[in-house]
């Protein structure tokens, strides 16, 4: 059985390299072809090597989405073609029973798992936040959106809705308006400073206009401006959570996606699209292994010499059907306010309801 496993192993491991390493330069050209604007507008500081590392490190995030596409791909290919060639027949008769090559694959399955979870979790954060800080330092800034990000902060007597345009590269914080309310609701005051930049425990504001609103909610209110060189507003707000605001949730790791929940939570700020976002983050690794069972049935089928390009072209269907169905989903969960658990686990549960119907029928029947 060892012998068997290595073949197994081998013909997977190389099918699935090659069609990732395929999906990887279609990726790669595509992103280019994209970044070739920037370059053409005529920006000195902007050139065709700069794009060619931007392009580089989203590497890593295509390598998340696409690695469990390729395994059914990959795994299909290998499954049909030991299947054409009648090896897989003499695999069976040497002791190879369905159970055990459903073994043989989930073991193979765990080592995609493994490496996906590592790429999404760790390699691409990191190479999404360097390359947002290669584009910052060639346009000045890091933003989202036209209104940047915003936070929200309950401290002991009054609550504090904080926005925040753009960070610099160097982690500096620029544009930031300090909404502040008291306990019944209403506007104390509101601050605005051009520049801000992180200390122990408290953020130090320059260039700053408050405006303050003695006896708010009443007829009599009066506001007092002034202007600061320089103010101190202590906070609990960390640079990590200011960061985390303005990247995509798709693109942070599974551990600043959990705080920044529990950041959101303890503010009574709604959660709902980052917990989808954490639970795909745990349940999408997983799929790998659906993918290597669903593959398996593939090889108790009879082709005809040159029948297989239509079975692997419909294992590039049943891929991209997961991928887009993964994604609907997603939507439909943070607009129908599902569980995030059972929006994010449900495409994978689908698919292994698909995988095992396939195999009792095709494998086990037969």
């Amino acid at each position: 059985m060892r012998t068997i496993r290595r073949l197994i192993y081998r013909e997977v491991l190389l099918s699935v390299l090659f069609v990732t390493v395929g999906f990887l330069a279609l990726f790669f050209f595509f992103d280019f072809v994209d970044e070739l604007g920037s370059v053409s507008r005529g920006s000195s500081s902007y050139q065709l090597t700069q794009a060619l590392v931007y392009v580089s490190l989203m590497i890593p995030s295509h390598l998340y989405e696409l690695l469990p596409i390729a395994v059914l791909i990959g795994t299909i290919f290998v499954m049909a073609r030991l299947a054409q060639s009648s090896e897989y027949t003499i695999l069976r008769t040497s002791g190879l029973g369905p159970w055990r090559a459903m073994r043989t694959l989930l073991l193979l399955g765990l080592l995609f798992t493994m490496l996906t979870f590592a790429a999404g979790d760790y390699l691409a954060p990191i190479a999404d936040r360097t390359a947002q800080l290669l584009k910052a330092r060639l346009e000045g800034r890091i933003s989202i959106g036209q209104t940047g990000a915003w936070l929200k902060e309950r401290q002991p007597f009054n609550t504090y809705n904080v926005n925040v345009n753009s960070l610099t590269p160097e982690g500096d914080m620029q544009n930031v308006r300090i909404f502040e309310a008291n306990a019944r609701g209403f506007l104390v005051s509101v601050t605005r400073a051009t520049k801000a930049h992180f200390s122990e425990g408290a953020w130090i504001l320059e260039d700053v206009e408050r405006s303050e609103f003695s006896m708010p909610g009443t007829d009599h209110a009066k506001v007092d401006r002034s202007k600061l060189e320089r103010l101190r507003w202590p906070t609990e707000i960390t640079p990590e959570m200011v960061s985390v605001a303005l990247l995509q949730p798709e693109k942070m790791s599974t551990i600043d996606l959990f705080q920044y929940i529990r950041h959101l939570e303890q503010n009574s700020q709604t959660s709902q699209r980052y917990e989808i976002e954490f639970w795909r983050k745990v349940f999408y690794p997983l799929s790998c292994m659906v993918m290597v069972v669903l593959a398996l049935p593939f090889a108790y089928l009879h082709f005809r010499s040159g029948g297989i390009a239509a079975y692997v072209f419909g294992g590039v269907l049943i891929g991209i059907s997961f991928f887009l169905l993964n994604n609907v989903f997603g939507y439909i969960g943070n607009l129908r306010n599902w569980w995030p658990w059972l929006t994010s686990a449900a495409p994978g549960m689908i698919y292994t309801a698909m995988s095992l119907f396939a195999f009792g029928f095709l494998v086990l029947r037969r």
